[in-house]
């Protein structure tokens, strides 16, 4: 699923994103460590994983999620 970035604090790495229905989901700092990123910017376009509850895995649209 992709979304683009809403917020990101880079002290906890964690923040939000906004789906392309405009609905707003948080990411935490597991899921943006499972991605393998070091950082993020407003407005970028993400790729996410999820358990169906929550964003396990966050990282750019142009890199492929990780495997389960």
């Amino acid at each position: 699923m992709q979304a683009t970035v809403r917020d990101y604090d880079a002290a906890t790495r964690s923040g939000s994103v906004l789906l392309d229905d405009g609905s707003e989901l948080a990411f935490d700092g597991d899921a943006f460590a499972a991605g393998g990123l070091r950082m993020l910017r407003l407005g970028q376009r993400v790729n996410l994983a999820t358990d169906g509850e929550r964003v396990t895995a966050i990282t750019l649209s142009t890199f492929p999620l990780p495997s389960p």
